[in-house]
């Protein structure tokens, strides 16, 4: 997450700034470092000064929540929290498939992402969760020409170097 912050020269010092999450009004809220579910997955880029960037990593979909940028100064009760925070918002890969697919037929699967991936993403095709070596593409497209009866299954796709799997999609050939 990235963010930018032009400190006030009010004279107080900043004794600490740290990120957390949906804040509950009259609660201090948790440095998110200091969160056993994110102390292991969240580096601080920023220099705290005027940059806050942050990278998390191995992200989920419970992670999807709103970020807020916190910071308190050595003046008690001074501290500041950015509003309006940033909203990350996690998406899954998705298969999509034919839905009727008769023996001899060429198929084309598609993995899909609302997330912006790089041109040098390169894809894994799995059938019945076993990768397909040979389908490792820069293209996200698995082709499947004159396809028979054995070609039937679950397939699943996943980018290259990431853990994340999308669900499968059942492949029928009739």
């Amino acid at each position: 997450m990235r963010c930018t912050y032009k400190y006030p020269s009010t004279g107080y010092k900043i004794i600490k700034a740290f990120w957390s999450k949906n804040p509950v009004k009259g609660v201090e809220p948790r440095d998110l470092s200091e969160d056993p579910e994110y102390s292991q997955r969240i580096q601080y880029l920023g220099d705290k000064q005027q940059n806050c960037n942050i990278r998390l990593s191995h992200v989920t979909l419970k992670d999807e929540h709103m970020y807020y940028f916190r910071f308190i100064t050595d003046k008690p009760g001074v501290k500041w929290i950015g509003y309006p925070g940033v909203t990350l918002t996690v998406t899954e890969l998705q298969v999509e498939s034919p839905e009727r697919v008769t023996e001899g037929d060429s198929v084309n699967l598609r993995c899909k992402s609302s997330c912006a991936l790089t041109d040098r993403a390169t894809f894994i095709w799995y059938r019945n969760s076993q990768p397909l070596t040979e389908r490792r593409d820069r293209n996200n497209e698995l082709l499947l020409q004159s396809v028979r009866r054995e070609d039937s299954g679950r397939y699943s796709c996943a980018v290259d170097g990431h853990t994340h799997i999308s669900p499968a999609v059942q492949l029928n050939v009739m």
